[in-house]
């Protein structure tokens, strides 16, 4: 469809990008709703050229592409899908109960898209960049004393913010505590359980963006930093940020952090096993007919590994 970064290719190339939301429980994973990536140069209204306008129109037109199918950037896709997942019956949605959402940093980078299940009343584990502006949670906006003339000044932060990183290495090695988020299938001599674990933190701190609102004092929400700091390694290697209740367990946050294991697994198993990334074709239906009949035969092979002796589904 258009020059694009492909996880599958490992590179820019010509490629279909899609945008999937999957259900995951501790022992099975499924992708349950798809949408094609639409990218700026396939939307007319983004031309600045009636003849370049024109051309996009024919390709559209020959892929049968619905006029309402518009350039929107990723995470407004996955927003648009959860909003259908979880919608009432009668309005259009599925109905289904809200979950926790967990994503890569393609997305949790994203402030937007964090305000966006916050707003939904969402609870979140998401991947980030250790370069992720943020103040301790400790920091105090303040206003600087009102001389009586004009405008009262408002509250805010005297100092800049540092990052994640910055804020990870502050707390040290002393605020590490040894995790099992699960058991995997490779036992050996070394690992007989085959036990999943490593070193991780979990502070409170507050993400630094001017997208973020602030409360009436000037100050910034508060949420999780979870970070990941392997035995040997100079500093962590793996950030996340949670907005999970403040009480809540680090064995939790890890292991909402790492069920991202499932996703991967579900996308290896799509592609190698099952055939997602083999469609050829230019039509708008026919690639969402192709990911759906791909993610059915995903889940008919999750029910038989998961109980092997049921009875195919209707």
């Amino acid at each position: 469809m258009a020059r694009m970064y492909s996880g599958t290719l490992g590179k820019v190339g010509n490629c279909q990008i899609g945008v999937s939301v999957h259900a995951v429980t501790d022992w099975a994973s499924a992708a349950i709703d798809w949408q094609l990536f639409m990218p700026a140069s396939w939307d007319e209204s983004t031309a600045t050229d009636a003849d370049i306008a024109a051309e996009i129109i024919r390709r559209r037109n020959r892929c049968k592409i619905p006029n309402d199918v518009r350039h929107r950037e990723k995470w407004r896709l996955a927003l648009d899908m959860i909003d259908r997942i979880l919608g009432e019956e009668r309005d259009g949605g599925w109905g289904l109960p809200a979950r926790t959402v967990v994503a890569d940093a393609g997305y949790g980078d994203t402030t937007e898209f964090r305000l966006g299940l916050a707003e939904r009343g969402l609870g979140y584990v998401v991947a980030v960049k250790p370069t992720t502006s943020a103040y301790p949670v400790d920091a105090v906006s303040t206003a600087p004393p009102y001389t009586g003339r004009g405008r009262p000044p408002t509250p805010r932060y005297r100092e800049d913010p540092t990052n994640l990183a910055g804020l990870a290495r502050a707390a040290g090695r002393d605020a590490l505590r040894r995790i099992t988020w699960r058991h995997g299938s490779r036992k050996n001599a070394h690992n007989p359980t085959a036990a999943m674990r490593s070193r991780f933190m979990a502070l409170r701190v507050r993400p630094a963006n001017r997208d973020i609102p602030r409360g009436p004092d000037g100050s910034l929400p508060e949420c999780w930093l979870i970070a990941e700091w392997p035995p040997g390694e100079p500093e962590p290697t793996d950030y996340w940020l949670s907005n999970l209740p403040a009480d809540t367990p680090l064995r939790t946050l890890v292991r909402l952090a790492k069920i991202r294991w499932r996703i991967e697994h579900d996308y290896r198993e799509l592609k190698d096993g099952l055939g997602l990334d083999h469609f050829e074709g230019r039509s708008y239906i026919g690639w969402h007919r192709h990911v759906t009949l791909t993610a059915l035969a995903q889940a008919f092979c999750t029910q038989l590994r998961y109980d092997p002796k049921a009875p195919a589904p209707a």
